[in-house]
């Protein structure tokens, strides 16, 4: 199902993902990755996310632009670790950097907290990389909190 993503825009439609989309999940993901990161990093381990992750039970979306996937959001199910409450959990959410400053990283945000009531979950979650200062931003903006700090030391 076909539905507009922005009000009042032909530009962006929001399709549906399905398990043909798997190599372009992969390439956002290794998109993702690299800005945070390295460009020059291999990232194939990350074919093996996908394939551990992606099911029918990760709804995978994309926002389409003349038949052009510009950005992407999969989601999956986790479990709040404080409470016990199953729960959404954004995996990925990914708009292409010709594409940013339109308002398709919040309306993706919005989108997966719709669906999220609609499934009847009480609440959502994600990671976000600490450098990662927009996305933090809008998702403060979103009324996200922080609750807890992955730390990590190299050995």
């Amino acid at each position: 199902m076909t539905t507009y993503l922005l009000p009042n825009s032909t530009t962006y439609q929001l399709i549906a993902g399905r398990s043909i989309d798997l190599a372009t999940l992969l390439r956002f993901l290794q998109l993702t990755y690299g800005e945070i990161s390295s460009p020059q990093q291999d990232y194939r381990y990350l074919q093996s996310t996908v394939d551990r992750y992606f099911s029918s039970e990760t709804p995978l979306w994309f926002v389409t632009t003349a038949q052009t996937k510009v950005a992407c959001l999969w989601m999956g199910i986790a479990i709040d670790q404080a409470t016990g409450i199953r729960h959404p959990n954004i995996f990925l959410i990914y708009v292409a950097p010709t594409h940013r400053r339109q308002g398709i990283g919040r309306a993706l945000m919005e989108y997966a907290q719709t669906w999220a009531k609609a499934q009847g979950y009480t609440q959502i979650g994600l990671q976000v990389f600490t450098t990662n200062q927009p996305a933090i931003d809008l998702y403060q903006q979103l009324g996200y909190q922080a609750r807890s700090i992955s730390m990590m030391r190299e050995l």
